[in-house]
């Protein structure tokens, strides 16, 4: 089974960009082919590749599923040229030398998996943030089990599910582009698993750092909706993730950010809509997050 890999870099972590690479060469087994996606920048000028390592210099930043896209298609249409896809953060680092063989074995013995996502983990405690769990109960990190999504920076994506269900939502730029992906996925028939076992070493980090945070997450969530929902279920989804919000309590910026990207996303085209099936739905909820939540 052909492995490759995709990392996107702003070409500002070449440290850790290095220690990464080191980390996927280290794998045990066949190599695994990476690809490094500049976002702006000529990756050679900013780091060190090793030998066999290609790069793909863009003229500007296409955002997160934009780069991994490019990647994509840096292993033939579709990614075909190689049977599954790693995509690693650029500050992450595998822990073990064994996650690539986990992941043909993985694949190998479930013809149905399209989609794996591996857990995260802080490099000095050892900690797994909750959010980093992808699904509802997330309290026991090291349990593994079949989930409804999957984390963006540490998957491993079967490419036969980018013929069937498409890439990334390229127009998302950051945030719930994995999730769009997964829902497509599921639709498609597509089994996606949390695997403990398999684990990316990554600084913990909050999301709000970004400066676009809370518009995107909320101008996509409106797009998320839109594009792969029945419509009786568009309201109810975004109806709870607005009351989720307010809970939560955000402050007086952050909220008007949030608002401003929710009213976006009502005005702004979305892509293509293909919404799931009612079987789906279904689907989705025996395993524990029905598409309303």
């Amino acid at each position: 089974m052909r492995l490759g890999a995709v990392i996107i870099t702003m070409g500002n972590r070449p440290d850790e960009l290095k220690a990464l690479l080191d980390s996927v060469a280290r794998q045990d087994g066949d190599p695994v082919e990476v690809v490094v996606v500049g976002q702006g920048v000529r990756v050679s000028e900013v780091a060190d590749l090793p030998p066999g390592v290609r790069c793909v210099d863009l003229p500007e930043n296409l955002g997160i599923p934009g780069g991994r896209n490019v990647g994509i298609e840096a292993f033939g249409p579709g990614g075909r040229d190689v049977d599954v896809l790693l995509f690693l953060d650029d500050d992450g680092l595998l822990e073990r030398t064994d996650t690539a063989e986990l992941c043909r074995q993985a694949f190998a013995e479930d013809s149905a998996l399209g989609i794996i996502s591996f857990r995260i983990a802080d490099p000095e405690t050892g900690q797994t943030q909750r959010r980093h769990v992808p699904r509802l109960r997330a309290s026991d990190p090291m349990r593994s089990s079949r989930v409804t999504t999957f984390l963006g920076g540490a998957n491993a994506v079967r490419t036969r599910v980018f013929e069937q269900a498409g890439v990334l939502p390229g127009e998302f730029f950051y945030a719930h582009e994995e999730t769009d992906l997964a829902w497509r996925a599921l639709d498609a028939g597509w089994l996606i698993d949390y695997r403990a076992d398999m684990v990316l070493l990554h600084p913990t980090t909050a999301p709000s750092r970004h400066a676009v945070y809370h518009r995107m997450v909320a101008r996509n969530r409106v797009w998320l909706a839109r594009r792969n929902l029945p419509a009786p279920l568009v309201p109810v989804y975004l109806g709870v993730w607005l009351l989720l919000t307010l809970v939560r309590k955000p402050s007086g910026p952050a909220l008007k950010a949030w608002f401003g990207g929710f009213r976006e996303g009502w005005t702004t085209p979305c892509g293509p809509r293909r919404p799931m099936r009612w079987r789906t739905v279904w689907r989705l909820t025996r395993l524990g997050r029905p598409p309303v939540i």
